[in-house]
């Protein structure tokens, strides 16, 4: 959070949302290149962790690029139940902390 003029600037970024809730339930794979998608023959990359991102795999890429890319990254399936659950508790602190903030702007808003 960045202070200006005596107010302060929240950004949340949640494009590896997918992909950092991995992380958070399995800590074993924390800083690893992890990959959130289908790894059938026309699987795609639902999300992409940090790690795997430096070697150009991004979201939406078909997975067999993403592992010609990163031959070690870690495939694991969505579990898009899981991802509801941590995306409605988001969606929840952020409505009612409304009091403290305004002016809020939703990029992309996801929730399931």
């Amino acid at each position: 959070m960045r202070r200006i003029d005596g107010r302060a600037i929240l950004h949340v970024d949640m494009d590896a949302f997918y992909a950092s809730v991995e992380e958070r339930d399995r800590p074993e794979l924390r800083g690893k290149p992890l990959i959130v998608g289908g790894s059938g023959g026309r699987g795609v990359v639902a999300a992409a962790s940090y790690a795997v991102r430096r070697f150009g795999v991004h979201s939406a890429m078909p997975m067999r690029e993403a592992l010609r890319r990163c031959p070690e990254a870690i495939v694991v399936h969505p579990r898009m139940a899981r991802y509801q659950e941590i995306s409605h508790k988001y969606s929840r602190f952020f409505m009612h902390s409304r009091r403290w903030w305004k002016g809020c702007r939703w990029m992309r808003r996801f929730s399931m």
